[in-house]
């Protein structure tokens, strides 16, 4: 059965993007992008590189990892402010949204209905894992849902911003077994983490 991975970037105090939201690897971004991050994600998930990045850094391959990336409106218009309709051209790209009603981008696949119903679902189809690109707010819905984190911990703390499961998700401890650990010359870890 494939797996709902929520792959994804945080700072040491827990964060994925700041107060605003913004994208936080964006021209006014604070997060910090080395040449050793941007190398082992081309290797090693190089189907999690948004298409334009792709193209400038000549990546083809098509990835082991997922075929399929989720991800809410919030952080899905962060991409269409950009000019970006469709920021993954060479994945199965699903948007969960209840406002937006016409989809900007003739593959992109809209989801209004319950998230856990559709991700059970999915997770019954053939094919590699699931990844949940974010936000923090769809993740907090799908947290009972995650099989595996794999947190690209930075060596940078913000005080404030949009937490990892966002800010409404529901008292629910959970341990984790940490399977993999990846650390960088630059000090960002790769850690990753299967339900206990």
């Amino acid at each position: 059965m494939r797996k709902l991975v929520y792959y994804i970037a945080s700072t040491l105090d827990g964060f994925i993007a700041g107060p605003d939201g913004a994208d936080p690897t964006g021209p006014d971004g604070f997060w910090p992008v080395s040449g050793d991050y941007v190398q082992y994600l081309a290797a090693q998930y190089p189907e999690t590189l948004p298409a334009h990045a792709r193209k400038a850094l000549s990546v083809e391959a098509e990835g082991t990892h997922f075929d399929t990336v989720l991800e809410g409106r919030k952080t899905y218009e962060i991409g269409l402010d950009a000019g970006i309709a469709d920021a993954y051209p060479h994945l199965r790209h699903l948007v969960f949204s209840t406002t937006l009603t016409e989809s900007p981008a003739p593959a992109v696949e809209l989801v209004a209905s319950d998230p856990v119903a559709k991700v059970r679902e999915l997770k019954q189809e053939d094919g590699k894992d699931l990844w949940l690109i974010g936000g923090g707010e769809l993740a907090g819905a799908l947290y009972a849902e995650i099989d595996q984190l794999i947190v690209k911990l930075a060596p940078l703390t913000i005080g404030t911003g949009i937490p990892l499961f966002g800010r409404s998700a529901a008292f629910d401890a959970r341990l984790w077994n940490l399977t993999d650990h990846v650390v960088l010359e630059s000090g960002t870890a790769f850690l990753t983490y299967t339900r206990g």
